[in-house]
């Protein structure tokens, strides 16, 4: 069992979930339904930030708002939900986003008992 946690621009978060639909992971709010959470969060990477101009006066914005999305699937599904997402975020622009993927040890349905990929 896998972690897929993507770091994406906020308007494509449609299109990602759109995307992850349709190879069978459903369900999404912005807390968890399914193994699937979205959060917004704030962050830069190579893009450093930009700077915008508001009444006249011009200043740094440092932290880019960006959506974190996580994702918990069978280890078979880790290609198959990379390849969705990046499929889906990519818009050929810096700042398009990361993706990390991390080991679960274990997982357990606190309604049914059901554990590990039962429970997924």
């Amino acid at each position: 069992m896998k972690i897929v946690m993507a770091i994406i621009k906020p308007f494509k978060l449609e299109e990602v979930r759109d995307a992850l639909t349709a190879i069978g992971v459903h369900g999404l709010t912005v807390t968890e339904v399914n193994g699937l959470t979205v959060t917004e969060v704030k962050g830069y990477g190579r893009q450093k930030g930009h700077t915008e101009i508001y009444r006249g006066a011009e200043y740094a914005v440092s932290f880019l708002p960006k959506l974190k999305i996580e994702v918990a699937v069978n280890a078979e599904l880790v290609d198959k939900v990379v390849d969705a997402i990046v499929a889906a975020a990519r818009t050929g622009q810096i700042g398009d986003g990361k993706i990390f993927i991390t080991n679960i040890e274990a997982a357990v349905r606190i309604r049914t008992g059901e554990k590990d990929k039962d429970a997924l």
